[in-house]
């Protein structure tokens, strides 16, 4: 009895160290993401295996935004080419006379150009297609605008992006 639970222990220990390696499958990523606000291109990479830095540089009609994200990486459901990511961050842009819907709807009015200055949230998950360099994900950004705020935002996103192992 005793061998069986220091086997297991050790099948537990080993198991819980190959998850944990897994947790990231690349360095660094490039791709486009498709926003509720922006459209545009996007940069992942990997500080260690859990810890990535991402930045988006967004176009939108009469300006671009880019937005600077640290972020968490986690295996999602058991399943290693799924992660979940969670993190904060800051964007910076401007914006030409025009007008800006918001999440909920309503309208915003510009008559000149815009700053946009604020601070980010973002949660989502990241699937990387086995035995492929591609990365989908699915993720929102809470925003906090500030300079021609403040209001409070949220932006879903859908990325796909070509890995760099």
């Amino acid at each position: 009895m005793k061998n069986t639970t220091h086997t297991l222990l050790i099948a537990v220990v080993l198991l819980l160290f190959a998850t944990q390696s897994k947790a990231q499958d690349y360095t660094a990523a490039a791709g486009l993401k498709f926003g509720g606000y922006e459209n545009g291109i996007s940069g992942k990479y990997f500080m260690d295996k859990n810890v990535s830095l991402e930045g988006v540089l967004g176009f939108r009609q009469h300006g671009a935004v880019f937005t600077g994200l640290y972020e968490i990486n986690q295996i999602a459901f058991n399943v290693p080419e799924l992660k979940f990511y969670y993190g904060f961050g800051a964007h910076i842009g401007s914006m030409g006379q025009g007008q800006y819907r918001t999440f909920n709807g309503e309208y915003r009015y510009y008559n000149s150009a815009q700053l946009f200055l604020g601070v980010d949230g973002v949660v989502g998950l990241e699937y990387l297609i086995p035995q492929s360099p591609i990365a989908v994900s699915l993720d929102l950004d809470p925003r906090i605008e500030l300079a021609s705020g403040p209001f409070v935002d949220l932006a879903p996103g859908l990325g796909v992006k070509y890995v760099f192992k």
